[in-house]
């Protein structure tokens, strides 16, 4: 990425994982006897693959089944989300499971008493934008498949089979431009004597509602007049955005001055325009997301009441290939 862009790669952390190091973390038993009934009990899952089939999740009081496929062909932005921590997947070991004062969940099983496949997991994570994401995977899946059949494509892939390999991924998978904001908002009262509680709250919805994708960043545009900035959504509404777009998902978080939006669209790379140069350079952020921060503030009107609104933007651009 040059020095003028708008938007920065995220920085590698210090140790390299791949996807399935991601959401898979074992628990490692101190002691070489442990070790050994630990192996003994993981005999059931695939050696080279010790991830179940699928994974049982709790989202806030909802419960859903993931394919493990499905999980790791998430956004990898979605998914340190949903797993800051990663996801740990083992047995506690057996010195525990002797307790007398064994706690029961709220299914009436002992959590030590289940094997991984029957392991729920606890996830901090909105299950309606995870039933966004999934819904727009299966919208994809079929364009995807739609387009296999198509004359024009079909000439496309055997053109560039041998001279481009970015070509021929992005014609034979489905890319998404995923798009995630994470909001952080700060009311000010102008006057004495107001009630704290009650202007964030007013705050949030009043944010919520101005739900239009590029407003934010086009107001920041004409402040500063930032030229990479006004690239950046240009490359995106020519990739498949509209100026007019609003996020497909936008919600406060539970007690937190804090908004989480996401978008996606099909990323364009046939039709009677060329779309093939901006998608190649947004396949430079498969896999890899990338951030953009900023401040911005403006003074309102909320009930009959005048604050001082200030938001922290960060955005968080990837691609995904379906």
């Amino acid at each position: 990425m040059s020095s003028d862009s708008p938007i920065v790669q995220v920085p590698e952390p210090e140790e390299t994982y791949n996807s399935q190091d991601l959401i898979y973390s074992a628990q490692q038993p101190s002691q070489p006897q442990q070790q050994q009934q630990q192996n003994d009990q993981m005999d059931e899952f695939d050696n080279h693959d010790a991830i179940p089939q699928k994974l049982k999740l709790d989202l806030r009081g909802t419960r859903m089944e993931l394919h493990r496929d499905t999980l790791i062909n998430l956004p990898e932005s979605l998914l340190i989300a949903m797993f800051p921590n990663g996801l740990v997947l083992a047995r506690p070991p057996d010195e525990y499971e002797d307790d007398e004062d064994e706690e029961e969940d709220y299914d009436g099983l002992s959590r030590h008493s289940v094997g991984v496949d029957e392991q729920v997991n606890l996830v901090d994570f909105d299950p309606a934008c995870l039933d966004y994401v999934l819904k727009f995977y299966t919208h994809a899946a079929q364009v995807r498949d739609q387009n296999q059949q198509d004359a024009d494509l079909q000439r496309l892939l055997t053109a560039s089979a041998a001279s481009s390999p970015v070509y021929y991924t992005l014609l034979t998978k489905q890319p998404i431009i995923v798009l995630r904001e994470e909001l952080e908002y700060f009311c000010l009262p102008t006057e004495k004597n107001q009630d704290a509680k009650h202007l964030k709250l007013e705050s949030g919805k009043y944010l919520q509602e101005h739900d239009h994708i590029f407003d934010a960043l086009q107001k920041n545009i004409s402040r500063e007049n930032n030229v990479a900035e006004q690239h950046l959504i240009d490359m995106l509404c020519d990739a498949g955005f509209q100026r007019d777009d609003r996020w497909g998902y936008r919600e406060i978080e539970p007690l937190k001055t804090t908004i989480v939006s996401m978008a996606l669209v099909l990323l364009k790379t046939i039709g009677p325009n060329n779309h093939m140069a901006t998608a190649q350079k947004l396949f430079l952020f498969w896999r890899k997301p990338a951030r953009k921060c900023w401040w911005d503030g403006n003074t309102v009107e909320l009930k009959d009441q005048t604050i001082r609104l200030w938001a922290r933007r960060t955005w968080t651009l990837e691609l995904a290939l379906v």
